[in-house]
Formats: structure tokens, sequence, C-alpha cells
């Protein structure tokens, strides 16, 4: 079994939006690929309540069978989608992937 975590500092504005309309949008488009990626086992995202300027203010945790079906989860059409508006409205980006 596979877990992805990612996780995101978001800038303030962009294009007009508030970080608070950028983080629902985040969490929305995010949420949205369970339905469109049969590879997704599990998906959750978490917004950070932490004041902390440590902390990221999104998080992405995912779970998928093989490397193989993350690979195919970070190659799909719908997932680039995501990471497009997300890279545009990102200031930080944090990785781990690891198999338990």
């Amino acid at each position: 079994m596979i877990k992805h975590i990612v996780m995101w500092k978001l800038k303030d504005s962009h294009n007009g939006e508030t970080k608070s309309e950028i983080t629902e949008n985040v969490k929305n488009m995010l949420h949205g690929l369970t339905s469109k990626i049969s590879e997704i086992k599990e998906l959750e995202v978490g917004i950070n309540f932490n004041s902390s300027e440590a902390a990221f203010d999104v998080v992405l945790y995912s779970v998928f069978d093989s490397k193989e079906d993350l690979d195919v989860y970070q190659k799909h059409p719908e997932h680039l989608n995501v990471a497009g508006y997300i890279s545009e409205v990102r200031t930080e980006r944090a990785v781990v992937d690891y198999d338990c």
C-alpha cells in the first residue's frame, strides 16, 4: 500500500480569489478526483487551523494499492488539471510518498 501526502502553502489571493476561496477550491477539486480516478483508494483533504509560520495551509492524504497506481494517478488528465490550478495558487509544496 502506497501513501501519498502533499502539503501546500497558498497565496493570499489569485485572480480575484481570496485565500479562503482558493483553499475551498483546492479542497473541492481534490475531493472531486475520487469519482474520476479509480486508482485512488482513499483521499482526505485537511485545512490547517494552526497559526504557526511553519504550518502549511492544505494537506492531501491519499492511498493507492501500488506505485504503478500512484503513477497512473499522477499522469491522469483530471489530476493534471487540478495540479495546474494548485501550481498557480501555491507558494510552497512538500511531498512524501512511502510504502507500508
